[in-house]
């Protein structure tokens, strides 16, 4: 992979004026993208996804009923935390209006998965990730860069104190141990989300995750023995986490980061700063479309099973501008990942 700094020094779009419209380029993309038929929704797609996601999950919680108190019971965890990993990205597909277009449907279907299913806030998630939709990897206005643990460039290993200072210095061998704790710390931040003045619906968001857990804990620690149920916890929603950090690292870690005062017309900051992910069915399935994350955050409301034919469309008009279009394989993306982990730790290895 190219130098992520030269990739936006060297783009077209850094304070280019050539006698388009700002944004011009993008528009161009939009039509072809329309007049290829690539933004309809397409109902029978998610409600056979769906349908399987919700059948998995009844047969994971039937097979918990079946199996009690046993240690087999561990393989259910382990089955399930891929279930909810699944739910994640219905989620994340429901906020995006890939499934409905009004507001009220995808809202509601949002509250039910995120909420009531996952115990993560859907109000909380939802205005981080639009946040992040709007200035990827910006160094100051993408919350999924803040060094709240873990720093994405030098700038913040140079600012970083405390525990980002001290798991800075190895995070790449940290990070995916650390993924473990994402589900726990989804839960955590979206109960602490509810006294956030930007919260909607905190009461009502509050009442569904309160049910989710009653129903969680309440299940685990009546069918199991409390030995088994926290084992059941920590396999549960460390794979989950694991699984999730597995689906959303590959996207945007190790593209180029974006400091502030940087110019880029929306067309080019999404490009240059998301990864595609090449693998076939399993990877589609198993990353739900957002492996074409480039094509993901360039139409966000995209149907996913649309993305593909996007993504042909996406690099063609790419290379006629001369616009770096990056996409490699599975593991080659989570390599330039911890790659550019270990890169902008070196600072704080060095320092005494």
């Amino acid at each position: 992979m190219a130098n992520p700094t030269v990739l936006i020094e060297n783009s077209p779009a850094r304070g280019r004026e050539q006698g388009r419209e700002k944004g011009s380029d993008f528009s161009e993309l939009s039509r072809r993208i329309a007049d290829a038929g690539l933004l309809r929704r397409r109902p029978l797609y998610y409600t056979v996804r769906f349908g399987a996601v919700a059948l998995a999950l009844a047969g994971g919680v039937a097979a918990f009923a079946v199996l009690g108190d046993s240690w087999a019971q561990l393989a259910v965890a382990a089955a399930l935390a891929v279930v909810f990993g699944q739910l994640g990205l219905a989620a994340h597909d429901l906020a995006h209006r890939q499934v409905f277009t009004r507001r009220r449907p995808s809202e509601a279907g949002g509250l039910l998965v995120a909420n009531l299913l996952l115990g993560m806030s859907y109000g909380w998630w939802m205005n981080k990730h639009t946040r992040h939709h709007a200035n990827p990897n910006h160094e100051e206005k993408d919350p999924d860069v803040s060094p709240d643990i873990l720093v994405w460039s030098r700038g913040q290993a140079a600012r970083a104190k405390g525990l980002p200072r001290f798991v800075g210095k190895h995070q790449a061998a940290l990070f995916f141990p650390l993924l473990t704790l994402e589900g726990l710390n989804l839960s955590f931040n979206s109960f602490k989300a509810l006294r956030s003045p930007s919260m909607k619906r905190p009461v009502l968001e509050g009442a569904l995750l309160v049910a989710h857990f009653v129903l969680y804990f309440g299940a685990l620690f009546t069918v199991l023995s409390p030995g088994r149920a926290l084992a059941f916890i920590a396999v549960h929603q460390g794979l989950f986490g694991i699984y999730l950090g597995s689906v959303f690292a590959p996207n945007h870690k190790g593209m180029p980061m974006i400091e502030e005062g940087t110019r880029l017309d929306f067309l080019r900051r999404q490009v240059l700063t998301s990864r595609n992910v090449r693998g076939g069915v399993f990877v589609d399935a198993f990353m739900g479309g957002l492996n074409y994350q480039i094509e993901h955050h360039l139409f966000p409301s995209m149907p996913t099973p649309a993305l593909a034919r996007a993504q042909a469309v996406t690099e063609a008009y790419c290379a006629e501008l001369g616009v770096p279009y990056h996409q490699t394989g599975l593991l080659a993306s989570h390599r330039e990942a911890l790659r550019h982990m270990r890169r902008v730790g070196e600072p704080l290895r060095a320092a005494r």
